[in-house]
């Protein structure tokens, strides 16, 4: 799969492999860690920067945003567990990702070298790292919710998973094939309790 920044971001809550979650979001310090390892939305936005408390709230609020948005991008199907009773109302979410994204306005302009073909980049005359970061992040997840990539936007149904993943083939059902393999397991057991039960 080819890298997806709003995917990743939602998927920063994720399953402990214990029965819990982790947030790898928890500080101040995860977050600016998980940006050093992802380098988006840009390398030198990320490089520069220092996460303090209030970016790290804004990011939270942001992926908060996106995951509400993920659930309504899956429903009529359940969305994600990790979700289910403490959703943001969708349009509070619509909101806050709108205002994260006009935060740095930007310009589409034409790169065309001798040698290549076009393309198209993003400029701006914002400086500071914190207001770009938040607003590429915002932009991310527009253009992946009003992408094609949304149709196949899933909630993993295995047992304990918290992850959103993109449908690959047609009958897939779990993010990863550890899911598959546990809630095989969950679907026998259940079966062994229902056969052996009065």
């Amino acid at each position: 799969m080819e890298h997806c920044p709003a995917l990743e971001l939602v998927s920063t809550i994720r399953h402990d492999g214990n029965g819990g979650v982790l947030d790898d979001l928890a500080t101040a310090e995860q977050t600016a860690a998980w940006l050093a390892e992802h380098g988006e939305p840009s390398a030198d936005t990320t490089a520069r920067l220092t996460v303090d408390e209030q970016l790290h709230g804004e990011i939270i609020t942001l992926r908060r945003a996106a995951r509400a948005l993920f659930a309504r991008a899956v429903s009529p199907a359940p969305p994600s567990p990790a979700d289910a009773r403490r959703l943001m109302p969708a349009a509070e979410a619509l909101e806050l990702l709108n205002v994260f994204a006009a935060s740095e306005p930007v310009v589409p302009q034409l790169d065309w070298p001798g040698d290549g073909g076009p393309t198209v980049r993003l400029a701006s005359s914002v400086v500071d790292t914190r207001t770009r970061l938040i607003a590429a992040l915002a932009r991310a997840v527009i253009d992946f919710l009003a992408g094609p990539d949304r149709a196949q936007l899933r909630a993993c149904t295995a047992p304990r998973c918290v992850r959103y993943f993109l449908k690959t083939h047609g009958r897939q059902e779990w993010c990863k094939p550890s899911c598959g393999n546990r809630a095989r397991v969950a679907r026998h057991y259940g079966r062994q309790r229902a056969a052996t039960s009065p």
